[in-house]
């Protein structure tokens, strides 16, 4: 199951990537918002990134104007690491090296055949482990270096 969520400013794109998620037959589930009116992006950030760390969700999309404010917000949350991305090779490496489970990407960045791809090359890919296993377990890890 996929999280989805965006502010107004991701809205039109959150509708799209939906019709992707349709068309390559993957589950998700919408926490908002619902119109092109004016809202505050941590509160679907928070909403979504709730579902991927109580295990309800595995991964998520999360959209806004440029996706750093959703980015911001989904890192607060302990086992979430989300990646602005801008172009299929960030996606990708974001998965491989960085075993990214959020994916935030900006409405007013960048444009929608490049978003697609970008959502697409994100959910094909999987974590590459090895060397980069030990980087990311100290992502969280709250002892002095």
């Amino acid at each position: 199951m996929i999280a989805i969520a965006s502010d107004h400013a991701g809205f039109r794109y959150k509708e799209q990537v939906k019709r992707v998620l349709d068309e390559l037959g993957l589950q998700y589930q919408d926490f908002g918002t619902d119109s092109e009116q004016s809202t505050d992006y941590p509160d679907w950030a928070h909403r979504a990134s709730e579902a991927i760390v109580s295990g309800r969700c595995e991964r998520g999309i999360l959209i806004c104007g440029t996706g750093i404010g959703m980015a911001i917000v989904a890192n607060k949350h302990r086992g979430i690491r989300a990646a602005v991305c801008e172009s299929v090779t960030a996606a990708r490496l974001a998965r491989l090296h960085n075993n990214a489970n959020v994916l935030t990407v900006g409405e007013r960045i960048t444009g929608w055949e490049s978003v697609a791809d970008i959502v697409k090359t994100f959910l094909s890919t999987s974590f590459e482990g090895g060397r980069h296993e030990r980087r990311v377990g100290k992502i969280h890890s709250l002892t002095e270096l």
